[in-house]
């Protein structure tokens, strides 16, 4: 009996982790990049998220032991004036892609806290809403890359 209880505890972790990993490979991020300014200003992170799940997912913040803040913005036009401001979240739908680029949705890295510079890589961590955080890592680049 204590055997059988063993084997159903493993058999249920295992299950457990793989629908885990499956959901994480649901999402993944190409052309990661943090443009990296002098000094203390802010940095600007862009990507490419694809969700190819059956559902939609909510990105709702990132994080990196490089910087002690990390903000989600979005970029817009009035009345001929550019503006950022902050959002939440970002929806995804099943199937789809969003891209974090110059003048649109964007990530602000803030107040960093190693050393970088050109080169190098951070590692950032995704969070979702109802999904399990996606790590991801950043090549920092120069602040006239695109």
């Amino acid at each position: 009996m204590i055997m059988l209880k063993r084997a159903l505890f493993w058999s249920l972790a295992a299950l457990l982790l793989s629908t885990g990993s499956a959901a994480a490979a649901d999402l993944n991020v190409s052309d990661a990049r943090l443009r990296l300014l002098p000094g203390d200003l802010p940095g600007a992170g862009y990507f490419t998220l694809h969700n190819t799940s059956d559902s939609a997912v909510t990105l709702t913040g990132a994080s990196s032991k490089a910087f002690d803040k990390v903000m989600m913005h979005v970029s817009t036009e009035e009345g001929g004036m550019a503006q950022m401001h902050a959002v939440d979240k970002v929806d995804i739908a099943s199937g789809e892609s969003v891209s974090f680029a110059p003048k649109r949705h964007h990530l602000m890295f803030m107040q960093r806290t190693q050393a970088l510079k050109v080169g190098d890589s951070i590692d950032v961590t995704f969070t979702f809403k109802a999904h399990t955080p996606l790590p991801v890592t950043f090549d920092v680049v120069s602040p006239t890359t695109q």
